[in-house]
């Protein structure tokens, strides 16, 4: 017994000191460790510099009233307060960017999963299809939103084709009622990107489960709800996170489709979040303002964000998930 009991604790040390071994580099380790933070330091330089230097520099910014001009003034949370409770506008673009954002993101989605439901049917030419549902997103933004002012004009394309129906087209970019919806139409317009992501997972769905649906005797549309809907509901959800970012950071269609150079259109219909700071930071030079406003826009996104994954486990299905 007491030879047990004095060898315990060499015993206990021993595995210890193999560990300490295990831990420490060989040259070969060491040269591998040397060569990796050596292709990575270009982009972890990139990242400090113009992302995480610029992020913890606005959090200052936005403490202070400064015009780039004239040093900063601090001012503490007068920003914030001046936007939440001071500023009309400030609520307004949230709202406007909240209404485009809860409206285009699940049209997108629904449009989405019927395109890429119909192009995973075996027609002739779905190849063909499938290259001119995804060609949209291949157009560069500034070139797709200028088409579309044309085509919303008041005499434009599309009014033209209402009025063979004997309706009279609204003015869809000078109206405040109508120019919003004119965004979210155009928002459709991309939604190739996501029929392909949809897509591919609607291939790698095991055929066996729909021959085990048609024998017990479902229909096309209960296969799809039964079948299909939970094997793709991943890819939904990462099109859903990533459109929820894209809505609430709108900038270029807003600012392309202004008449006549007003970004914002008729009574801040159309002013959003992205384009309100960017007024403030560079038509007024109120950058302190601005990044209070782009803090608060990451905190919504960050609130929306959050809401969108607590919600995901009840209906996002993880074919490797124990449920």
């Amino acid at each position: 017994m007491s030879n047990v009991v004095d060898e315990a604790p060499g015993a206990a040390r021993e595995p210890r000191r193999a560990g300490r071994r295990r831990t420490r580099l060989s040259r070969r380790g060491r040269k591998e460790a040397f060569y990796f933070w050596l292709f990575i330091s270009p982009w972890l330089i990139g990242f400090v510099g113009f992302l995480l230097g610029p992020m913890v520099a606005s959090v200052y910014i936005s403490l202070t009233e400064w015009d780039s001009f004239t040093p900063p003034q601090w001012v503490g949370l007068d920003n914030y307060t001046r936007a939440l409770t001071e500023d009309p506008v400030f609520w307004k673009s949230l709202w406007n960017t909240f209404y485009y954002a809860l409206i285009s993101v699940p049209l997108g989605l629904i449009v989405g999963v019927w395109l890429a439901n119909l192009l995973n049917k075996r027609v002739r030419g779905r190849k063909l299809f499938r290259t001119l549902i995804y060609l949209p997103t291949l157009v560069p933004l500034v070139a797709t939103a200028m088409v579309f002012k044309m085509v919303l004009a008041p005499s434009g394309p599309l009014n033209d084709l209402l009025g063979l129906f004997g309706l009279d087209g609204p003015e869809w970019l000078l109206s405040a009622t109508w120019i919003k919806p004119a965004l979210i139409v155009l928002s459709v317009w991309g939604a190739g990107a996501a029929t392909v992501l949809l897509l591919s997972a609607m291939n790698g769905i095991p055929r066996e489960l729909y021959e085990a649906a048609e024998i017990d005797g479902a229909g096309a549309w209960r296969q799809f709800w039964s079948v299909t809907f939970p094997q793709i509901t991943p890819i939904i959800f990462f099109n859903l996170i990533m459109g929820l970012i894209g809505a609430f950071q709108i900038f270029s269609q807003v600012y392309i489709l202004a008449p006549n150079n007003n970004v914002g259109g008729p009574d801040n219909a159309s002013q959003m979040m992205v384009t309100l700071l960017f007024q403030e930071a560079f038509s007024f030079y109120h950058f302190g303002y601005a990044s209070a406003i782009a803090w608060l826009l990451f905190i919504v996104i960050l609130v929306f964000t959050v809401i969108a994954f607590r919600t995901a486990r009840k209906w996002v299905f993880y074919e490797t998930e124990v449920r």
